[in-house]
């Protein structure tokens, strides 16, 4: 994904929990891009504190908003020569050709920049461990 840095990034915040460290995809996506940011349909908070608690800089986010009106925005505000969508699901890349941004799968993206991908597999392990043998 290297090379045209007149671009604006959008990760969808599902997309971007994806990723093992979405702290190191922002500062390597920040020496590509002009501006990067988090939109989601969940509320403020949640977004805010995924972001404080990996810390991430964002330039935008969606705030009280729905996502396409928040891609919208973000196209209104930041005057770049491409939009690029990180999503997660068929859903987002539908919403991106639908505002006008291009779209690209979480999987893609990461391939395309060396970021490597979460194994939820191992969270799941983990899960399974703490299953007490003494209850009843």
């Amino acid at each position: 994904m290297n090379g045209d840095s007149d671009m604006t990034l959008a990760f969808e915040l599902e997309a971007l929990k994806e990723v093992a460290s979405p702290e190191r995809v922002f500062e390597d996506a920040r020496g590509w891009t002009e501006y990067i940011g988090v939109v989601s349909e969940k509320p403020t908070y949640v977004v805010t504190n995924f972001t404080r608690k990996n810390r991430i800089r964002q330039d935008f986010f969606s705030g009280p908003r729905g996502k396409a009106e928040s891609l919208e925005g973000v196209k209104d505000q930041f005057n770049t020569d491409r939009y690029v969508y990180v999503g997660a699901d068929e859903a987002d890349e539908q919403l991106a050709d639908e505002v006008g941004w291009e779209y690209l799968a979480v999987e893609d993206a990461a391939e395309a920049a060396d970021w490597v991908l979460a194994t939820h597999a191992e969270d799941e392990e983990d899960d399974a461990e703490q299953v007490r043998d003494d209850w009843p």
